[in-house]
């Protein structure tokens, strides 16, 4: 068999190691939650992981990047309603509220909002994550929404967004709201509804 020569092995770069990642990553969560954004720093990751400084640095380039991944797992992957543009901001409110809530998430949360003010990159990446399909989705649903009736013209889908976003990361980060199912329907009931009564 003939071994390839090395300029064809080194354009593939380093293996990577999946289980380096979940550990570090396990230990990122688990950090977060016990110390909070300030009180976790690379090298506690790394001894608590049981890997090294540069392990880390090979994978994310700062703590702010490392904590976003650790914190929103799996946020990309969850199901969206088809064309039912209520049901697509009770999933919305939903996966919010749920997503914000997890105790690292809730951990990381202040700190990862600083940070993002001084790196337009991690800001990039943040939004593009969390933001990006589900913006897409309601502006893509709002005008046939209008036109059926189900939605008042003028809606702005940005600012329907950061209302539901900024609604949860309030409630669960800064006034600690435990009741999640109570905050879903409420926020729900206030997005879909409004506070007018309706005049008769």
């Amino acid at each position: 068999m003939t071994t390839p020569p090395a300029r064809a092995r080194r354009r593939h770069g380093p293996h990577r190691d999946p289980q380096i990642d979940e550990n570090v990553l396990a230990a990122t969560r688990e950090l977060l939650i016990r110390h909070g954004y300030a009180g976790v720093s690379i090298d506690l990751i790394a001894t608590t992981a049981g890997v090294s400084r540069p392990a880390i640095y090979r994978r994310w380039p700062s703590k702010a990047h490392l904590v976003h991944e650790a914190v929103f797992v799996g946020v990309d992957a969850r199901p969206r309603p088809d064309g039912d543009f209520a049901a697509e901001v009770a999933a919305m409110v939903h996966g919010a509220v749920h997503m914000f809530a997890e105790p690292a998430t809730r951990a990381a949360i202040p700190g990862l909002m600083a940070e993002i003010r001084s790196d337009p990159a991690l800001q990039q990446i943040l939004a593009a994550r969390l933001e990006t399909a589900a913006r897409g989705s309601l502006t893509h649903l709002l005008p046939q929404a209008v036109a059926d009736g189900a939605a008042r013209p003028g809606t702005d889908p940005d600012t329907l967004f950061d209302t539901i976003a900024g609604a949860a990361i309030f409630a669960l980060c800064i006034r600690d709201v435990d009741d999640l199912d109570a905050l879903v329907d409420s926020l729900t009931d206030l997005v879909l509804h409004g506070t007018l009564a309706p005049r008769g």
